[in-house]
Order: C-alpha cells, then sequence, then structure tokens
C-alpha cells in the first residue's frame, strides 16, 4: 500500500512535528507512515483522511498484486 501523505502535507506547508500534533502520534509515526514501513490502524486512517480533508481512499493507495 502506499500513500500520497507527504505530498498532501506539504501543499499544505506542515512539518512531519505538525501533521503528528494534529493526529496525536508520533513524528516517528508520521515519518514511518509516509516511507511505507508502517500501515496506520483504520481508526487512524480515517482521522489522517479527515484532517486532509478528503476521502481514506484518497490517501491510501492498494497496490496491485499479480
Amino acid at each position: 500500500m502506499r500513500n500520497n501523505i507527504a505530498e498532501r502535507r506539504l501543499d499544505r506547508e506542515w512539518t512531519q512535528a505538525d501533521l503528528a500534533r494534529a493526529l496525536g502520534v508520533s513524528r516517528q509515526t508520521v515519518i514511518s507512515i509516509e516511507r511505507g514501513r508502517f500501515d496506520p490502524s483504520l481508526p487512524l486512517a480515517f482521522l489522517i483522511a479527515q484532517t486532509f480533508g478528503c476521502r481514506i481512499e484518497d490517501v491510501f493507495i492498494a497496490e496491485k498484486t499479480t
């Protein structure tokens, strides 16, 4: 699964720390999610989408497997 969190965050001129504060998580968590090393829980994924004012499918993109 990939995501576009970093692009959305930068469009708002937010730092990783700004986003972490908005989500109530650590900056390390934001870094891990942005880099695809960690998939957030469903409630956190919904909160991320809500924070950016979009749908969860707009932030998280499932990669096709063959």
